[in-house]
């Protein structure tokens, strides 16, 4: 008696009788809670369909998170002490204003699509921008952030002059 199991399950089962010389052989397989080929193909082209969706969903949240971050930068930025005699009449408020209306907005737009998050967010900057140059040159720009606003990433050379120089050789 041989038995044989390949990759896919499959058994293979062989028996000889010795004294007549007599075999017989069998292949037991298991198709039961098999999925067949179809099967697999459509799951796959579902898997691919949710691949679209989740990314769309994952840029709507990076969208979000990144608007709702700002605005909490800039509530944070207006509470710093070196900057509170550095506002012009009404800008500390008008910026207070327009962040607060974000997060309301945002409270209220949870299901927003990733353009509006993306638009509310050049809105809000184009009005705390301006305001935030004229306070950062008015503090001399030593209280000035790496990135030039609050959010930023470092502009291209902010690395300093006491940093390793870094040379580019073909």
């Amino acid at each position: 008696v041989t038995f044989d199991i390949d990759a896919n399950g499959i058994l293979n089962v062989g028996a000889q009788d010795k004294s007549t010389g007599k075999s017989n052989q069998i292949t037991i397989t298991n198709e039961k809670g098999r999925l067949s080929q179809a099967e697999i193909d459509r799951m796959v082209q579902e898997a691919e369909k949710f691949r679209a969706e989740d990314d769309a969903n994952r840029s709507k949240i990076e969208a979000k998170n990144g608007l709702e971050n700002y605005c909490f930068t800039m509530r944070n930025t207006l509470q710093e002490e070196k900057l509170q005699d550095k506002f012009e009449g009404g800008d500390k408020d008008k910026i207070e204003k327009a962040v607060q209306e974000t997060l309301d907005w945002l409270d209220k737009n949870q299901l927003a699509e990733t353009d509006e998050f993306a638009a509310k967010q050049k809105e809000l900057e184009g009005i705390v921008n301006p305001v935030m140059m004229k306070v950062y040159q008015a503090a001399g720009g030593g209280g000035m952030p790496e990135g030039g606003m609050p959010g930023g990433g470092a502009p291209p050379g902010a690395g300093g002059a006491g940093g390793p120089t870094v040379e580019e050789v073909d």
